[in-house]
């Protein structure tokens, strides 16, 4: 009798201190950012191509005041620290001088992108949707020049899919993504439940209608906030291994590409490689490092 009250108090203990774990675990959020996405953008070469775009100027202001909106919602739901990834072309737009002091802010890191098991929450702004998709503004694959299409296990992914997959396997959910209407739809095929905050509507790849930018920043903070107060109702997302990851490479793409055949690596044709593995960063990895 005294050993099973024993028992019974022990297993008191194990479950309260487990609760007191999960409960002080800082609510950290991943937000990754791209520019392409943002209300106000149509066209690359006179808006977003770092540098040299004519209107270049204009865009960082815009992607920052849409940034620094979504850090506001997240903070105002609950957030305890907010990370921010620049990955427009490369991480050469967001100014460490003009970002909300609350956020911690980096350039955007290659492979799995930094990412472990201590963040709670990923967060995708002034994002596109895939290459070829209907109605999407300046929709494209990870990149203009090096190579034109993925699939994973045969299903054809764009850059969203991708990263959230990378995120799922370290069970870190996505929860809300900004951006046209069609890069939202694309995100609920793989997060039914996720926070959308539309600020733009594709009549095709380099023409719509915008919110203005102070509406755009109201819509993402509200978004943003209503995420981070549903972040129990996320799962992440994932995807059951061995993985065969497909790259379709541009010719200049193909010219850079640097792989040896053999331990699942694999080409397909001219300008198609396979990379296999276990799971989804096994694959990605045979990927990327080499390119």
């Amino acid at each position: 009798m005294l050993y099973l009250m024993l028992c019974r108090i022990l297993l008191t203990l194990s479950l309260a201190a487990g609760c007191v774990n999960a409960q002080s675990k800082p609510k950290k959020v991943f937000v990754d950012l791209d520019g392409e996405g943002m209300a106000g953008i149509f066209h690359v070469d006179t808006q977003v191509m770092p540098i040299t775009a004519p209107r270049y100027q204009e865009s960082r202001r815009l992607q920052i005041g849409e940034v620094n909106a979504a850090i506001a919602g997240l903070f105002d739901g609950g957030a305890d620290i907010v990370e921010v990834a620049d990955y427009h072309s490369g991480g050469n737009t967001v100014s460490p001088i003009e970002i909300d002091k609350r956020a911690i802010v980096g350039p955007g890191r290659d492979n799995v992108m930094g990412l472990d098991r201590s963040y709670s929450a990923y967060v995708f702004i002034a994002y596109h949707s895939m290459a070829g998709t209907e109605r999407g503004m300046i929709a494209h694959g990870w990149s203009w020049t090096d190579y034109e299409n993925l699939w994973i296990n045969g299903r054809k992914i764009g850059e969203v899919a991708t990263r959230a997959l990378l995120a799922g396997s370290f069970d870190i959910p996505v929860i809300m993504i900004s951006g046209d209407e069609a890069v939202c739809k694309e995100l609920r095929g793989l997060v039914p439940n996720a926070e959308c905050a539309v600020v733009k509507w594709g009549v095709h790849r380099t023409f719509g209608y915008a919110l203005s930018h102070q509406k755009s920043c109201e819509t993402i903070r509200a978004a943003a906030k209503k995420a981070m107060s549903r972040l129990g109702e996320f799962k992440p997302v994932k995807i059951d291994g061995p993985i065969e990851l497909k790259v379709e490479f541009t010719p200049e793409g193909q010219s850079k590409a640097r792989y040896q055949r053999g331990d699942g690596v694999e080409q397909v044709d001219s300008r198609t490689w396979a990379f296999r593995g276990r799971n989804i960063t096994d694959a990605w990895f045979r990927f990327w490092p080499s390119f």
